[in-house]
């Protein structure tokens, strides 16, 4: 399907040659922040399985692991942007070493809450939404600081190489957080976590001021929000996007809602065949972030059509008549979820200029995960009324109805207006930046 609109949303990075899919790691700054967040990683994938069968094993309700995903992105519906702005304007490095150290110091709390017996469904609660307003800040800021620790034609093969290393450590967190439940205790899972959070500490004390690449700095000024909202909606490639990934993350990436369900009461397992169906999903996730990482360009027809097989996978898997097939759709799953993922995040983060770049991932990840206080509840009720295989199955069939909904408007779009003009460039008050990024869509 080739439009008009579909034309304009190829990737105008500083390059377009294939630079290899490690070509990031070339950049010392990169490699320590890669290690501390690998760390991190890898104690939040302890803390996930381990939060979402705390709540499981408190209440033995889907609909009460539905709440508790709601609870941690709703603070995101209501402020992801004000996140955005906030990355814009000040310096995005001392946010994150404030951001982590709440998030360590959450962690402890809780962890201290389970390992002395006192924990209850309604501190969970309270856990979920405290680390989900830290979430708001931490979340876009982490996305844009990226595009300072490495120089602009590494950024699209950074983002991906993270996203990798974030799959590849969900392969040992469930792992290790299975042995744990199944040994000492949940809370010493959320204890893990919270001291894995030192290792961005030091990698952030550690990575050279003067080598990152410095962006313009954004000056307090009346709406800026608005501004930003304007700014994509004259860009139709990245409002199409963001829709897409919103729809995608409202409904279709509810996997503890599902995968806890399917494992308690379709496959009749516990916490440790929970953990093997993430680290399962994590091998397919690996392979998709390395292969979005060897990619230089990304058309958004590319992700219309990706959008679709990625809820093809999801009903194939809610259908999978034994474990293995099941097993293999998750495989499968998880490869198209992250490739999706890694290039429709790049993709974003190079169309639009960097004054303004801070926002739109806000507005992004406001879509992206905000709309989980809705998809998360809705899944988990189907699932405790129809059963997992029916809450899968919705899981996957959105987001193609989404897809195919945006490849039609596109069509008719190209119909109707074949030329479109390029957008003016963001126009706002910024202070020019030591170096300047040559990425500005």
């Amino acid at each position: 399907m080739k439009t008009a609109t579909a034309d304009i949303s190829v990737i105008g990075t500083a390059t377009t040659q294939r630079q290899g899919t490690f070509a990031a790691l070339r950049v010392r700054n990169f490699r320590i922040y890669l290690a501390g967040q690998s760390v991190a990683s890898t104690g939040t994938w302890m803390q996930s399985i381990a939060l979402d069968w705390l709540v499981l094993e408190l209440t033995h309700s889907a609909s009460a692991v539905g709440i508790t995903m709601a609870l941690q992105f709703l603070p995101m519906l209501l402020l992801g942007m004000y996140g955005g702005m906030i990355a814009d304007r000040y310096p995005k490095r001392a946010i994150l070493m404030v951001t982590q150290s709440l998030n360590g110091a959450l962690s402890a709390g809780l962890a201290v809450l389970t390992i002395t017996g006192h924990v209850r469904v309604e501190y969970v609660y309270l856990f979920a939404l405290a680390a989900g307003l830290v979430f708001v800040v931490d979340n876009p800021t982490r996305q844009v600081f990226v595009n300072e620790v490495v120089p602009a034609p590494y950024v699209r093969n950074a983002i991906a190489l993270n996203a990798a290393v974030f799959q590849t450590t969900r392969l040992l967190g469930p792992a290790v957080s299975g042995v744990l439940i199944g040994t000492v205790g949940t809370g010493w899972a959320f204890a893990a976590n919270s001291a894995s959070y030192l290792a961005p500490l030091i990698g952030l004390l550690l990575i050279r001021s003067a080598d990152l690449v410095r962006p313009p700095t954004v000056v307090r000024a009346p709406g800026q929000l608005r501004s930003a909202l304007r700014y994509v909606a004259a860009r139709p490639h990245v409002g199409w996007t963001i829709l897409l990934v919103g729809v995608i993350g409202t409904f279709g990436l509810n996997f503890p809602v599902v995968l806890t369900a399917m494992a308690d009461s379709t496959f009749h397992g516990g916490a440790n065949l929970y953990g093997l169906f993430n680290v399962v999903l994590a091998l397919g996730s690996v392979a998709g972030a390395l292969i979005a990482g060897g990619r230089t360009r990304t058309r958004l027809r590319t992700l219309v059509v990706m959008a679709m097989v990625f809820g093809l996978a999801q009903v194939a898997a809610a259908l999978a008549p034994g474990l293995g097939t099941f097993l293999g759709a998750l495989v499968a799953l998880g490869m198209v979820n992250l490739a999706l993922q890694a290039m429709a995040n790049s993709s974003v983060q190079s169309w639009v200029d960097p004054a303004v770049r801070g926002r739109v991932m806000g507005l992004y990840m406001l879509a992206f995960v905000g709309g989980t206080p809705l998809g998360g509840p809705t899944i988990g009720w189907i699932t405790s009324t129809f059963g997992p295989r029916a809450g899968m199955a919705v899981c996957g069939l959105v987001p193609m109805i989404a897809a195919v909904g945006v490849a039609v408007a596109l069509r008719r779009k190209a119909v109707n207006e074949p030329q479109i003009a390029r957008p003016e460039p963001v126009a706002e008050a910024v202070i020019a930046p030591r170096i300047a990024q040559p990425e500005a869509a």
